[in-house]
């Protein structure tokens, strides 16, 4: 029986929530701990020695920054916190289901597809808001013919009943791709450690706990980079 399944048993509140309130406070006292350090005599100029929680954040900050720039393009700024709070939430979660005892959020099905329609309802979000319901021109394909009526050209997308269905589909489906494959690869490598745990409990867990730390990094890292690859085209103009 897990921490949070006790939990469950205890009060009737669903594991995959205990979980998430648990990743949740992780990340709250994360910050609480980073804050105080930057509000400290020296300002936070001064790295602290060795390694620490704030070297270890201000490294991801560095990382990640880098990937939204060079994704999301000049804007990134705008939508960098929310594609970073993915990314460690993610983590923090596939991190946590490495721990004997402890369920990752990400374990549960509840979880990685409340991330991924949040993903997918953001872009969509920023489509709209930087170009109005022009966006919709994302879903009816090129424009093959440009007409001239005084000072307006409108773009004619005549191939549109055909792209419209296509794209659609295709939209929709980042929710579904985005969903499963954090969720089959979570639960798998969660599910592999712990048998392994029962079956040679000393030594050899390791060596699976260090592949799925791995493994844990990437899928938050290619979660987030997928979302960020989807807001930069939802930037983008139709063309």
């Amino acid at each position: 029986m897990s921490l949070f399944g006790s939990l469950y048993d205890a009060t009737g509140i669903p594991v995959a929530i205990w979980s998430t309130l648990f990743a949740a406070g992780l990340l709250i006292a994360t910050g609480l701990i980073v804050r105080a350090r930057i509000a400290s005599s020296d300002g936070g100029v001064i790295p602290d020695e060795g390694l620490s929680v704030r070297n270890v954040m201000e490294i991801l900050v560095e990382f990640l920054a880098g990937l939204a720039e060079d994704n999301m393009g000049p804007k990134w700024k705008t939508y960098f916190p929310w594609v970073a709070t993915i990314f460690v939430f993610i983590l923090v979660s596939n991190m946590i289901g490495l721990v004997p005892g402890i369920d990752g959020a990400t374990s549960y099905a509840d979880t990685t597809w409340a991330w991924a329609i949040i993903s997918f309802v953001l872009h969509q979000f920023v489509g709209i808001k930087e170009h109005g319901w022009s966006y919709v021109n994302h879903f009816l394909g090129p424009s093959l013919y440009d007409l001239k009526v005084g000072d307006k050209t409108y773009h004619l997308r005549l191939l549109a009943p055909l792209y419209a269905p296509i794209e659609l589909v295709s939209h929709l489906s980042r929710i579904f791709t985005l969903a499963v494959r954090l969720l089959a690869n979570m639960f798998a490598d969660h599910t592999v450690v712990a048998v392994w745990l029962l079956i040679v409990p000393v030594a050899v867990p390791a060596v699976f706990m260090g592949l799925g730390m791995l493994v844990a990094f990437l899928q938050a890292f290619v979660f987030s980079l997928l979302s960020m690859i989807y807001i930069g085209l939802a930037l983008e103009e139709a063309h």
